[in-house]
């Protein structure tokens, strides 16, 4: 191993440390997570599981899929934890996962967790508009309500979106164009919204940034980050397109190769618990677990509280097979 990537391993790393460290019983979870959701997370599981010591490597998405195709011959870690389904869906890292009806999963609807239950997702996120109303007003630009109404030339160099390339989120927005209007006219869409665009990041959340600083009118983005920006007080509002709105489950599950299968179960189970579900408000706009509160930032935000009603029902098998030949696709339809 080499020294960047110990060091790589010890940065990530945070650690429950057992109640009673005879009885310990540690697991390694590889996760894609932020690092302050991962702190508060694990600081209320281990009074939950005062008996399993916990080592989270996190990763960013992409980086992460790498490493557990890498180690595919041998694997390293006990259990996946909040890593995007359209990558879990991979064939080389979907066959190192174990079905296991983790407690609680019974109630997590069909659309959230895989058939077999090799995969689930307690929380995931949401594509959204984040829309300058001072830049607005001051340009005398309509407010848009879906990703047709960007087509028109009134915006042109006022939008900003993700580089589906690079960013998880351009990839999510782009898929569920796709997927919602077919590809003929998923890909005509795309093609009449690129002349208004200003750039394409490589970043999910700078587009809402540069919008909120008023760099430019509209940026598509994350409803999280939408969220926070309304709560700091920018001249922000959130819109989610009322035709294709896009979103990706972050998915956690139980490798076949964990040597520690009891503990790792028994974390895959908090995550499910009403404990966890209390402490996803605050980081997450969306949550799949039943009952689990709208926090106040979102209520404020103007988020539906039932988001099925407003998300199209994306098909994540399909966005992970074709993700190849849709970004070919995106390189030589917009090459930007």
């Amino acid at each position: 191993m080499s020294q960047l990537l110990k060091r790589t391993l010890l940065a990530a790393t945070a650690l429950i440390a057992s109640a009673s460290a005879a009885q310990a019983g540690a697991i390694t979870v590889y996760s894609a997570l932020e690092e302050d959701e991962i702190a508060a997370y694990l600081a209320a599981a281990k009074t939950a599981l005062p008996g399993v010591e916990v080592n989270v490597l996190r990763l960013s998405t992409g980086d992460l899929g790498a490493r557990l195709i890498a180690e595919a011959a041998n694997p390293q870690a006990d259990a996946v934890w909040g890593f995007a389904v359209t990558n879990t869906m991979h064939p080389d890292i979907l066959k190192q996962l174990e079905p296991y009806a983790a407690k609680g999963l019974d109630k997590v609807p069909a659309q959230f967790k895989a058939k077999d239950n090799a995969w689930f997702a307690a929380t995931g996120y949401v594509g959204a508009l984040c829309v300058n109303t001072e830049v607005m007003k001051a340009k005398k630009l309509p407010m848009p309500t879906s990703w047709k109404d960007l087509t028109n030339p009134a915006y042109k160099g006022e939008l900003v979106m993700p580089n589906p390339a690079s960013s998880g989120t351009g990839y999510l927005q782009v898929a569920a164009i796709l997927q919602g209007a077919g590809e003929a006219e998923g890909w005509k869409l795309i093609k009449a919204l690129d002349p208004n665009m200003a750039q394409y990041t490589t970043s999910g959340s700078k587009p809402c940034k540069m919008a909120r600083a008023g760099e430019f009118a509209i940026g598509a983005s994350l409803a999280f980050v939408a969220m926070q920006s309304i709560e700091q007080g920018y001249p922000v509002k959130m819109v989610i397109p009322s035709d294709y709105a896009g979103y990706e489950l972050e998915a956690s599950g139980l490798m076949k190769s964990s040597k520690n299968k009891a503990d790792a179960k028994a974390f895959l189970d908090w995550t499910l618990s009403a404990d966890a579900a209390k402490l996803y408000a605050s980081f997450k706009e969306m949550t799949t677990l039943p009952g689990a509160p709208q926090s106040a930032m979102a209520k404020k935000a103007g988020l539906p509280a039932d988001l099925t009603k407003v998300l199209y029902p994306m098909d994540f098998a399909k966005s992970a097979k074709e993700r190849e030949g849709i970004l070919k696709t995106w390189q030589a339809t917009v090459g930007r």
